[in-house]
């Protein structure tokens, strides 16, 4: 049984297809190129990209000055029709008081 491996491999290797490419070299001087290709691609594009989008993003989040806006107690909004399992019942489970307000307005 250990011989079918060896067999098997041995049949495969010698295929005319298998033996031009090895022969020549031609798919590893490709497959290098493609590499190489590929990584300048990620170093000098991907990279710098990502760098660029992020700095742009947190330059923007910085110049936003975010207000709070005014309570408005609309009738559909906010609706308790039972209380949360958790606290007081009233908060939602990622409640933030500066951003989220309760059925009444705002905490502070």
């Amino acid at each position: 049984m250990a011989s079918f491996p060896r067999i098997f491999f041995r049949k495969i290797s010698s295929t005319p297809a298998l033996k031009a490419i090895d022969a020549g070299g031609a798919y590893h001087q490709e497959a290098d190129k493609a590499r190489d290709l590929w990584k300048k691609i990620t170093l000098f594009v991907a990279f710098p990209a990502i760098a660029i989008a992020s700095a742009n993003c947190y330059v923007m989040e910085i110049s936003h000055h975010h207000e709070r806006p005014e309570f408005v107690p609309y009738e559909h909004m906010r609706i308790r029709t039972k209380k949360f399992f958790w606290g007081d019942g009233n908060h939602t489970f990622f409640h933030n008081k500066e951003v989220n307000p309760l059925p009444d307005g705002y905490e502070d």
